[in-house]
């Protein structure tokens, strides 16, 4: 899902809303994200947004369910990052640790714990300099890794703190570095078959 950088007019003197507020909003249809308490909603990506996903998501869950080292959740799931007022925010992909949330934990709202590897793919209605900033924001919550995919070029580019974001080319591989030890995935098998030359 993609968020629509305008917000939800609430009023000027409408109440912030909190995340208990967007909960209930998405079991009437309404969907998106929460920024110090404002709404900001979000739209389909489209086809190949959502198989870029599931092939990358489908890599990082066939490496982390069975070696029982964390979570993995998708796109609506939300993770609350501020509280008074509220911030929810939707990665496309997220992995968070066990040592972070036991894998026995059943969390019926919006998890609280910082993810510790964030994936967001670029929409094609996305700029890529608000794809970038999306990575950039991770960072500022405490994210350690995020990879930043970009369809159009098929490069990934990686962010970590303190440092300046790489880019990965279209025949390099995606690196789960200290975050995933040993995961390794070509970029092909995420962003499927290379259109014909011209």
């Amino acid at each position: 899902m993609r968020v629509d950088e305008h917000h939800v007019e609430q009023g000027t003197n409408a109440p912030l809303l909190t995340a208990d507020d967007l909960l209930r909003l998405d079991s009437d249809g309404v969907r998106g994200e929460l920024v110090r308490g404002v709404l900001h909603e979000t739209m389909s990506s489209g086809h190949r947004h959502g198989t870029i996903v599931m092939r990358l998501g489908a890599r990082l869950f066939n490496f982390v369910e069975p070696r029982g080292l964390g979570t993995l959740v998708a796109s609506d799931s939300g993770v609350w990052l501020e509280r008074d007022p509220d911030t929810v925010r939707e990665p496309d992909i997220a992995y968070t640790s066990a040592e972070k949330i036991p894998l026995d934990a059943d969390i019926p709202g919006y998890a609280e714990a910082v993810p510790d590897l964030v994936v967001e793919v670029k929409s094609p209605s996305d700029s890529r300099r608000y794809a970038h900033q999306r990575g950039l924001m991770w960072i500022g919550y405490g994210v350690p890794l995020v990879w930043v995919l970009y369809p159009e070029t098929r490069t990934v580019e990686v962010h970590r703190p303190g440092l300046t974001p790489t880019v990965i080319g279209p025949d390099g591989e995606l690196d789960g570095a200290d975050i995933l030890p040993s995961f390794a995935c070509e970029l092909d098998s995420v962003f499927g078959p290379r259109p014909p030359a011209d």
